[in-house]
């Protein structure tokens, strides 16, 4: 039997200081903690290097006295508890009493206090877990406590660290939800010798969320005031106009420590339910009051997680103030005319429709030699050329049909039907045979008089049989109808087609932003920059992905902690995507951080495609419906949309005539 071994007090101190400081993260979270336990109404936190080489905060709480300093670099020393009975009525942030002693273990800590009752302070180091100084010293009432060169004695645990950017993000994630839950807590945050943030502390909860996520959050917020079996629910809510597609945004707090649970999340969300579209999430900031011997904090190392003794009321509680305020405090989308008249686009442009007067044939036409014609000129005379007109030399990859066949299908009568409108095919099979007929042959060209240059001229072109026009000429297409705004009917090579049009034009659009991609043709310059704020986990993720953003067609930059700014994008995606397609990708990169590179872009142009698609319920011209049909039944390559689900289901005439009866 192996023998058992007391470990000594340097390596327990380890052991403990590895389950409380992961980063240095958890050094800000558990410092700035105690200073709030203090009755601190200012706090100061500075950091650099992303905290690995210093952290400083300095708050105006009670301070410590002389005699208890050493105290509280001790194991399982704090004045929050005194006996086993206290665990049951925990009021505040901190108790266990392992912070400092863990914190000293593995860094240099400096600490500077001085308490209400006294004269003079109090300076006391330790470093590596060791007192290295303990002395009198002159300073203001509260504590200041500095941290510096983490894991210096453990240089195995610096290897887990990351960059210094996404550990300073991880320390701002950490300060702004301290801001939230303590908004009579002025907080300033200095990073890198720049303020990140202050907060007013004016006890206001729309004042602290003013100043961590901005003006545009905080204007889309109703307040929420409710109580329910002593259970006190408040804060701010999303209108469900301005829900996000991830659920980053939502903050709780129980008695102002912020903690996780999936069924306050549940309950919020079935709030919402029948107000918002599916696939989106309301934003939050609620803090849940509630009597602290009906909960038990003590069930997580980090204090994340929590244990209701009635989670029923407290999910009831949750459910019942988020439905009273949005019925209450929610208000119509006032509409901006003039931001609406700027971006108006024509009729029936919802399917993308082309715009040139050059139509884009869907069939490749066959590799032909170019005739030349001969060129009077002399062989060292260099003539300009002449580039064809904007219009015609721009191709149109939005599409297969010019603008010209477009506008006489919309400016036919409405009360056409599919059937008339199919007497027309013909002809666009005729148009078809047309333009691939051998060319006339042209008068014999007068010989050049002598001296003059004249090009070898190549007049043969390959002469197409009637049977190969036939067979390289599309087959008619016959539109049926749609069927719940949603699923395109049309006829088709003697089969029905039933084509889902968001899927369908979903990898229309996919294939063609891939292709833009890998042909890396220049995205579209935004007017207008679009600014989207994010939380510090995905503003994180963000920063360290810009590479893959821009090799998607996305032009991304930094506008300050928490915010970022996209100036370019893809030509296909609207202007009023894009905060929603940065925020849905973003929270996919958090949860894929090891996927390879191409992954990573390849889901950019998913998210993309599906944000810029048009959407099952909209209402589409019989033009549209066709040109899109035309477009998948044409293609096969177009059969799954970037999500996986079918494009199209067919039945054949023979299968329809048998379920009739009609075949045997």
């Amino acid at each position: 039997m192996p023998k058992i071994n007391v470990l000594s007090k340097h390596v327990a101190e380890l052991i403990a200081a590895g389950e409380v400081v992961e980063r240095p993260a958890s050094v800000v979270k558990e410092l700035m903690e105690n200073s709030i336990d203090a009755g601190a109404t200012s706090i100061t936190l500075e950091i650099r290097n992303g905290g690995v080489t210093y952290i400083r905060i300095t708050d105006n709480g009670c301070g410590i006295e002389h005699d208890d300093v050493p105290k509280a670099f001790i194991s399982h020393a704090t004045s929050k508890i005194a006996d086993e009975n206290d665990l049951n009525s925990i009021f505040t942030l901190g108790f266990r009493g392992e912070a400092l002693a863990s914190i000293a273990a593995v860094s240099r800590t400096e600490i500077l206090t001085r308490a209400e009752n006294e004269q003079t302070g109090t300076s006391y180091a330790v470093e590596g877990g060791v007192e290295t100084r303990f002395e009198q010293a002159g300073c203001p009432q509260g504590t200041t406590i500095i941290v510096r060169d983490l894991f210096f004695n453990t240089p195995a645990r610096m290897k887990f660290l990351k960059r210094d950017v996404s550990e300073a993000n991880a320390v701002a994630e950490i300060v702004d939800r301290i801001a939230l839950s303590n908004p009579g807590v002025s907080i300033r945050f200095i990073r890198e010798g720049k303020q990140a943030l202050i907060t007013p502390g004016d006890g206001k909860t729309l004042s602290a969320i003013y100043s961590v996520f901005g003006r545009a959050f905080a204007d889309s917020l109703v307040e929420v005031n409710y109580e329910l079996e002593g259970i006190r629910v408040e804060g701010y809510v999303c209108k469900p106009a301005f829900s996000r597609p991830s659920r980053s945004m939502q903050y709780f707090f129980l008695n102002g420590r912020y903690f996780k649970s999936r069924s306050c999340m549940a309950s919020m969300e079935n709030a919402y339910k029948n107000s918002i579209m599916v696939g989106k999430f309301p934003s939050c900031v609620l803090n849940i009051v509630i009597a602290p011997n009906f909960v038990d904090v003590n069930v997580h190392p980090a204090k994340t997680e929590v244990r209701f003794s009635d989670e029923r009321r407290v999910t009831s509680a949750v459910y019942y103030a988020v439905k009273s305020a949005i019925e209450a405090s929610d208000t119509p989308v006032v509409m901006n005319i003039a931001r609406v008249a700027e971006k108006t686009r024509a009729a029936s442009s919802q399917l993308l429709l082309a715009v040139e007067d050059e139509p884009v044939s869907v069939i490749k036409p066959q590799t032909a030699v170019p005739v030349q014609k001969p060129v009077q000129s002399k062989p060292d005379v260099t003539l300009p050329v002449k580039e064809a007109p904007v219009a015609q030399r721009k191709k149109d990859f939005r599409t297969n049909i010019s603008s010209s066949e477009y506008k006489a299908a919309v400016s036919s009568p409405k009360s056409e039907s599919p059937v008339a409108q199919s007497k027309q095919e013909p002809d666009l099979i005729a148009s078809f045979k047309a333009k691939n007929q051998p060319p006339k042959p042209s008068q014999p060209a007068s010989r050049p008089a002598p001296g003059e240059y004249t090009p070898p001229s190549h007049s043969f072109v390959p002469v197409r049989t009637e049977q190969e026009l036939s067979e390289a000429a599309p087959k008619p297409l016959r539109l049926l109808g749609e069927a719940f705004k949603t699923y395109i009917i049309c006829e088709y090579d003697n089969k029905v087609y039933f084509i889902d049009k968001h899927a369908a034009h979903e990898r229309v659009i996919y294939n063609k932003i891939k292709k833009a991609a890998e042909n890396k043709v220049s995205s579209q310059v935004l007017l207008s920059p679009v600014t989207v704020t994010l939380n510090k986990n995905d503003y994180n993720t963000v920063l360290e992905n810009l590479d893959v953003f821009s090799k998607a067609g996305y032009l991304v930059e930094d506008f300050g902690t928490g915010v970022v700014i996209v100036r370019e994008c893809p030509m296909l995606i609207s202007g009023d995507d894009i905060e929603d397609t940065v925020v849905e990708i973003a929270s996919y990169l958090v949860q894929n951080r090891t996927n390879v590179e191409s992954e990573k872009i390849d889901r950019i142009h998913h998210t993309s495609a599906c944000k810029a698609a048009i959407k099952a319920g909209y209402k589409n011209s019989t033009a549209e419906m066709k040109v899109l049909a035309e477009q998948v039944l044409y293609d096969d390559e177009i059969r799954y949309c970037p999500h996986g689900r079918p494009v199209l289901i067919e039945m054949s005439r023979y299968d329809l005539e048998k379920q009739f009866g009609r075949i045997q």
